[in-house]
């Protein structure tokens, strides 16, 4: 069929009496019959069926004229039919159409009830440069859908130097409702706080859980002694888990005692649990261990708070610390042998009896030997435990994992003249520098760079390192590349 008898057969088409038939015509007139057809397609915008008045916004939209399409999609944008409302809208935006009147429509679907159309609506008003309806606006800040509140944040934030929109994001962060008030909140600045004071005092009962601890974040930098009473009378009555561990991460990182009796009341709460036996530690040390001791050794209690009690009680350095947390590395839950590792590495940093120091140093060596997901976290329990050397030197020799080895390999410094294994861990560096494992290539030059940091110079006996570094500065790891770089200037410069 050649062009003008299919032109001829869709326009016959376009008055038949099947709506379907209808709605594929003009449909057809949109991709081929060009803009000499724009009377029929603003005809079909008027045809009882939505289907075609739908297909009528389409092909408007397809004909890439705006003078020709303008007048017909802008009362279709207002259709009782949201398919037509959401054809004619993207045609609108697809022909960049302009004036009040469009404005206007695209305001209005900031609010329709279907999602398509209210984002439809931001990428029109934001094509336009303007935010249309503020409250409707700041309003979808609260909308469901992460794609319409995403972008209206995103609009709010763009003309956030509009005074009408700052005066409702304002408006709404005072009493707004849920979602929109603790969008709102984040997007007002630091500034804005004491302004918002008293509301934000108010919102600390706000039915939703979200907007009280939106409003506790925003109040925990207020040092006046009236904010910090409503916060600690807030968390005396909280009995959202969430909110609970938030205010009291805040209120035990301030020291303030007032957390005490609500952090007993939450210790064995699988959420609020473990910000409570950290704050309780923080604030009231001479009552906490007792409590986290309790926690700590129950294992019907949920494992986060019995990890966070774990390592509470390490830092709380009782003298029978040591004692309670090494058999808590043959805990069954991991996460608990986690809070005992660190709680050792608390126990390490902050000085153990030398009575303490081997049987720690066995526990936490035979724990990173054994690998698994706490490499890392028993390494750095670790560091500075000297009698935990012989074997971590065994470790950076001879163990199965790569990982085991490089960690293994950091804890050694090689920069102690006076220390006999100097010259010995060196040579490890040297050695880890040809090894498969890229974690073990890294970590022998970072002890290489220890080494140069604190002498100036490699030992004699390790002229072929220059070379082997320079390999590393092709290496497919960044981070390698970047390392061995860095310790080849170092040994130029000197």
């Amino acid at each position: 069929m050649g062009a003008d008898h299919q032109i001829a057969f869709l326009l016959r088409e376009s008055e038949a009496p099947d709506p379907e038939r209808r709605a594929a015509a003009v449909k057809g007139l949109g991709r081929t019959g060009g803009a000499g057809y724009v009377r029929v397609l603003t005809e079909a915008a008027g045809d009882p069926a939505p289907t075609v008045r739908a297909a009528a916004a389409l092909a408007l939209g397809r004909l890439g004229d705006p003078e020709a399409g303008g007048e017909a999609l802008v009362p279709l944008m207002e259709d009782a039919d949201p398919r037509v409302r959401r054809r004619a809208s993207v045609a609108a935006i697809r022909l960049g159409l302009r004036g009040p009147a469009v404005t206007q429509s695209f305001a209005r679907l900031l609010s329709d009830p279907d999602h398509h159309l209210r984002i439809n609506a931001l990428d029109g008003l934001g094509a336009l440069g303007v935010p249309g309806d503020v409250t409707a606006l700041v309003g979808l800040l609260g909308d469901p859908d992460f794609t319409v509140w995403g972008r209206a944040r995103s609009l709010v934030h763009r003309f956030g130097d509009d005074a009408a929109v700052r005066a409702e994001v304002i408006r709404t962060a005072r009493r707004g409702p849920g979602a929109a008030r603790v969008r709102a909140l984040d997007l007002l600045p630091d500034r804005c706080t004491e302004q918002l004071l008293d509301s934000l005092l108010t919102g600390l009962g706000d039915p939703s859980a979200e907007v009280r601890k939106a409003v506790a974040r925003r109040l925990f930098d207020v040092t006046r002694p009236e904010v910090r009473d409503a916060l600690a009378a807030a968390l005396r009555t909280e009995r959202d888990p969430g909110v609970a561990a938030y205010l009291l991460r805040c209120l035990g990182g301030l020291g303030d005692e007032r957390v005490t009796v609500p952090a007993v009341r939450w210790l064995r709460d699988p959420e609020a649990g473990a910000p409570a036996a950290r704050a309780l530690a923080e604030a009231a040390p001479s009552m906490a261990a007792a409590h986290l001791r309790t926690v700590m050794a129950d294992r019907t209690v949920h494992p986060r708070p019995r990890a966070a009690a774990a390592t509470a009680v390490g830092a709380g350095g009782g003298w029978d610390a040591v004692w309670l947390l090494l058999p808590l590395l043959d805990d069954p839950d991991d996460e608990v042998r986690a809070g005992a590792i660190d709680g050792l590495g608390e126990l390490v940093w902050n000085g153990l009896r030398p009575w303490e120091r081997r049987p720690v140093a066995r526990a936490l060596v035979a724990r990173l030997a054994a690998g698994g997901p706490h490499i890392w976290r028993g390494r750095n329990a670790l560091d500075g435990l000297t009698q935990a050397l012989p074997a971590v030197r065994r470790l950076a020799d001879g163990a199965a994992s790569g990982e085991v080895r490089a960690a293994a390999l950091s804890l050694l410094d090689g920069d102690d003249e006076t220390d006999e294994h100097t010259h010995d861990d060196v040579r490890r560096f040297l050695r880890g520098l040809d090894d498969p494992h890229e974690p073990v290539r890294y970590e022998a030059v970072l002890g290489l760079g220890r080494r140069v940091a604190a002498t100036g110079t490699l030992p004699p006996g390790s002229e072929e390192a220059h070379s082997r570094l320079t390999a590393l500065t092709t290496d497919a790891s960044h981070r390698l590349r970047h390392a061995a770089a860095g310790l080849l200037e170092a040994l130029d410069t000197d």
